[in-house]
């Protein structure tokens, strides 16, 4: 019996330090800290999932998406919020997916990646 598509899940990531984490988490991604656990977990809340970030020492040793939020229509104007505050946007090269402002353009299905401070890869995409 496997009964773990009736369950939720959480995105969890690495981080070498919490501290400069949570600045990035809460006031560069204006994500809601819902509680802070042992050894400085902290658990954010992420519409109705949860993103655990956690110190680490393999911190950033991912190198494919750890985190991706379906953004919708909001897609745009979240980008533009993080790129005011300074995010970087990731350029990857992909046969037919046009690339222009940080933004990845599948057809109509847009894309972005951008790194926490660890190298951590987040993405956004308009679904």
């Amino acid at each position: 019996m496997s009964a773990l598509n009736k369950k939720a899940s959480s995105a969890i990531v690495a981080v070498s330090d919490i501290e400069r984490a949570r600045r990035f988490y809460s006031d560069t991604l204006g994500l809601e800290l819902n509680e802070e656990g042992m050894e400085g977990v902290l658990v954010y809340k992420t519409g109705a999932t949860h993103l655990v970030v956690y110190p680490s020492e393999f911190a950033g040793t991912n190198k494919a998406n750890a985190v991706v939020w379906d953004c919708g229509a909001d897609r745009d104007a979240i980008a533009a919020d993080l790129r005011a505050k300074g995010v970087k946007f990731e350029h990857y090269e992909m046969s037919g997916v046009t690339y222009k402002d940080g933004v990845h353009d599948a057809d109509g299905f847009k894309m972005v990646w951008f790194k926490d401070p660890d190298g951590n890869i987040l993405h956004l995409n308009s679904a």
